[in-house]
């Protein structure tokens, strides 16, 4: 009976440790002749930020957001509720991300003006004539626009605190 213990004890230590080791490696799929499932890839880590950007940006707003309580409500927003606004935002995203006109996106959709371009300052650098500084800009509108890469796209979703406006879909532009 120790025997019989013993080796069951064995057996279980050998699949714990062996499932330690492995949780890098894709699992065996549980029908051989399906495709293995793909290994989860961790995100890259993030580099350096930039010390300068400039941006354009849709805003995609809705007629509860929270950034608008002090300021004058965009029309087209005044008619559209949170939900509309994701949704609208995530297809807006969508044709921004498949290569569509990014201006032309901004002219049709923003409830900013027209061309929503906007150079920021990242913390602790000194904003120069027409730069923001990245503080006095919606936190997640600079959570965005400063990770992109010149030429990408990035989405910050309606968040009170960081994204009170509503929803921003944001190409980073080259400085010139």
């Amino acid at each position: 009976m120790e025997r019989m213990l013993a080796a069951a004890l064995a057996v279980i230590v050998s699949l714990v440790l062996s499932s330690c080791t492995q949780e890098n490696k894709p699992e065996t799929p549980a029908n051989p002749s399906s495709p293995p499932a793909p290994a989860a890839q961790k995100p890259a880590a993030p580099g350096p930020e930039p010390d300068y950007v400039k941006v354009q940006h849709v805003l995609i707003g809705f007629k509860d957001a929270v950034g608008f309580r002090a300021r004058p409500m965009p029309p087209k927003a005044a008619g559209r509720t949170q939900e509309q606004a994701r949704v609208l935002a995530e297809e807006v995203f969508a044709r921004a991300k498949k290569g569509e006109d990014f201006d032309g996106l901004v002219r049709e959709y923003t409830d900013d003006s027209h061309p929503g371009i906007y150079s920021m300052a990242n913390h602790g650098k000194t904003p120069g004539p027409k730069t923001y500084p990245r503080g006095e800009m919606a936190a997640a509108f600079g959570d965005v626009g400063f990770p992109l890469p010149v030429g990408g796209i990035g989405m910050s979703a309606y968040d009170p605190a960081k994204s009170p406006f509503g929803w921003h879909i944001i190409k980073r532009l080259p400085m010139e």
